[in-house]
């Protein structure tokens, strides 16, 4: 994206509009959901791209499923809906197995602990240094 929302948006768009199967659909709507303004908009696509992943039958999206979950939860957070928000959250954390160790893994893991901890009103976790 880098500061070039519109263009983010159009290849996006084009890229849900050509994908060809449900993994191609899921990653498409999670980029799309990313950069929806509106909760609802957010939410209606964070919840395509769960389903697009649900219904791929082997496991290229088994690692994203966690994300996904607390993307959805995110939008439901700021739809000022935290109860939802708290069961997307909590099924994110069960989902966390399948990320694969790595960077990315510890991103997802900060991220669901710290909207936890958000949704409970604690402060936030901070950020773990490796040396």
């Amino acid at each position: 994206m880098n500061g070039h929302l519109d263009e983010a948006r159009a290849a996006y768009d084009a890229a849900w509009e050509a994908a060809t199967d449900d993994y191609e659909a899921c990653i498409a709507a999670h980029y799309v959901a990313r950069l929806q303004r509106d909760p609802e908009e957010r939410i209606r696509w964070n919840r395509m791209a769960l389903d697009r992943a649900a219904a791929v039958a082997d496991q290229r999206v088994a690692g994203f499923h966690a994300s996904l979950a607390l993307n959805l939860g995110s939008a439901y957070e700021d739809a000022g809906r935290p109860d939802v928000a708290r069961g997307w959250y909590a099924h994110a954390r069960s989902r966390l197995a399948e990320v694969p160790h790595g960077a990315y893994r510890v991103s997802v893991e900060r991220g669901v602990s710290n909207a936890e901890r958000r949704i409970q009103g604690l402060p936030e976790a901070r950020a773990e240094t490796t040396g």
